[in-house]
């Protein structure tokens, strides 16, 4: 069992979160239960999903929590995209947030792979 606040994918990943709602406050009201409430729902995701793998008895069930926190990312590059063709976003908040993004997915997916190495 891994100690999950220990784990710097967790860290780097809900900081992310917390900029993620920071950055949709200032969506458009009617975007609230639309765009607003994905980004933030699968933000969210990533790092309760390195949370409650952590907590598994086997690496092989954590590896898979991980690997629904990819999908995550990959989920919210989408959605920012989406963000930025619809004008909510500039692109200098897209580049940030995707960097940001990229850099976790490259820290799961490593992190992953010593799982699966012991």
């Amino acid at each position: 069992m891994h100690q999950f606040k220990e784990l710097e994918i967790w860290k780097k990943s809900r900081r992310f979160c917390s900029e993620i709602y920071r950055i949709t406050s200032s969506f458009p009201s009617e975007e609230k239960f639309g765009l607003t409430n994905q980004l933030r729902r699968a933000s969210v995701s990533i790092p309760s999903n390195i949370a409650e793998g952590s907590s598994r008895n086997s690496d092989k069930d954590f590896s898979r929590f991980l690997e629904i926190a990819i999908g995550s990312a990959y989920e919210i590059e989408t959605q920012l995209l989406i963000a930025f063709d619809l004008g909510f976003i500039t692109e200098v908040d897209l580049e940030q947030l995707a960097n940001q993004l990229n850099e976790i997915i490259k820290m799961i997916s490593r992190f992953r792979a010593t799982l699966k190495s012991n």
